[in-house]
């Protein structure tokens, strides 16, 4: 299950209402780590953000799998477990299987991610605050002092590794430390850098979780997966934010691609057929900075008591259909089994949405391989060129167009949920398997629609 957008297109709805539909015994996360924020709701009220749980916790025996790669936060993991006993479910963690090579996300990660965003000022990249790039980055820098989900079990090696961490970040972020003009946020992220006890306090509070989850080893994990019964692989974020193929430098540290599913599912020898779906909203949203050309404040009517401006991403931005970044989300994530559509309840509360098919934009040098413009009006952008994996030039040039262009939107307004369903398969060439009408996985329809 793969987001086609920014995020928020509804992949903890569905994937509550499709391990009730089809019975799933497991999801497992494949990617990202505790910045997610799948939100389920259920008929009788009850709500939960799920972080780092999959989002199918709330439907009784279903189990997480947190493969690797996933960037594991335990300490949020304590957090979301006794939330998630508030609303009645007192076995998630009984559920629960983390593999041992999962990377460990620290109070000093989180910190430094907070720090540079900090540092980035009008530059800001849109981080969630919760650290899970920055270990990822340091993971990379220092492959010698990370710290995975199995060396928990081993105190000792565990306190040798906090202290490394907390001293390679303290070190990056000493200059910060020397500014007068320091104040506010800046100074209280590096408190917890510079605090020689915080490890040991740290620590002590997240062996709770490995007495209730020890570690697992990808052997132990494939023989839970490949019981008989239906398994869900549940992605983070939206391939336009994926770490290669998104707007860079506005992107995640992590892959949201099927290529990643593929991976996980072979690394457990995970027999079955793996169908992809991909995942999104009837009208785009955006959490955090990055360009968005069919942002709209009109649409800020469109209010969700789930998504708000609160946090470190900022302000939680809507806007029109985008044909572009729909054809551009899939010509990189490939072809797709199938196609689930949120939020097509949105005509209760607007009359209309608009159709971009075009961006109306200047050259920005030479765009040869960025990007297709319509040969009688070289002033309108018709189509967004994915560059070769890897190339970030490519996708920051990407990034400065987006950060440009002005929609150009067809005449015909959409008034209905047939009527957007209709233009998302023309252009996907795929069918869409179920839409939701409402929060609830009550709302969860199949849809009899096909290219």
């Amino acid at each position: 299950m793969l987001g086609l957008g920014f995020g928020d297109c509804g992949k903890g709805l569905f994937t509550d209402a499709l391990c009730r539909r089809w019975s799933a015994h497991t999801v497992v996360r494949f990617n990202g780590g505790a910045q997610a924020g799948h939100n389920v709701v259920l008929p009788d009220g009850r709500h939960h953000t799920f972080a780092q749980f999959a989002a199918g916790t709330l439907v009784p025996g279903v189990a997480t799998v947190l493969a690797y790669p996933v960037v594991v936060h335990p300490a949020a993991l304590l957090v979301e477990y006794a939330r998630l006993r508030t609303l009645g479910v007192e076995d998630a963690l009984e559920r629960l299987k983390i593999d041992h090579r999962c990377r460990i996300n620290t109070p000093f990660h989180q910190a430094a991610g907070r720090l540079r965003e900090l540092q980035r000022g009008t530059q800001a990249h849109g981080t969630c605050g919760v650290g899970v790039g920055e270990t990822v980055r340091h993971a990379l820098c220092f492959p010698d002092h990370v710290l995975r989900y199995g060396d928990l079990a081993r105190p000792a090696l565990a306190m040798k590794r906090l202290d490394l961490i907390r001293r390679d970040l303290q070190a990056e972020f000493s200059a910060m430390a020397e500014k007068p003009a320091r104040q506010g946020l800046a100074r209280l992220e590096y408190q917890v850098l510079s605090d020689e006890g915080a490890a040991e306090r740290w620590l002590s509070a997240v062996v709770a979780l490995l007495r209730q989850v020890p570690p697992a080893s990808p052997a132990h994990i494939a023989e839970h997966l490949n019981r008989p019964g239906c398994v869900l692989f549940e992605g983070a974020q939206g391939v336009l934010l994926d770490e290669w193929r998104g707007f860079h430098p506005h992107t995640t540290w992590s892959s949201i691609h099927p290529e990643a599913v593929e991976a996980v599912a072979a690394e457990y020898g995970f027999t079955a057929r793996v169908e992809h779906l991909g995942v999104l909203r009837s009208f785009l949203t955006r959490h955090g900075e990055g360009p968005f050309p069919t942002c709209d404040s009109a649409l800020g009517l469109l209010l969700e008591p789930h998504n708000t401006n609160d946090g470190w991403q900022g302000q939680f931005r809507r806007g029109h259909p985008d044909a572009l970044l729909l054809r551009y989300a899939l010509s990189v994530v490939g072809p797709l089994d199938g196609l689930l559509v949120s939020h097509l309840d949105v005509f209760d509360r607007v009359s209309a949405l608009q159709w971009c098919d075009a961006y109306q934009a200047a050259p920005i040098g030479d765009e040869a391989n960025l990007v297709h413009r319509d040969a009688a009006r070289p002033d309108l952008v018709t189509e967004l060129l994915p560059g070769a994996p890897g190339n970030l030039a490519h996708q920051a040039a990407l990034t400065r167009l987006l950060s440009l262009a002005a929609p150009r939107y067809g005449v015909e307004l959409i008034t209905s949920s047939p009527a957007l369903l209709k233009r998302v398969v023309a252009l996907a060439k795929c069918p869409v398997w179920f839409g939701a009408y409402g929060p609830t996985y009550e709302t969860v329809r199949s849809v009899a629609t096909s290219p």
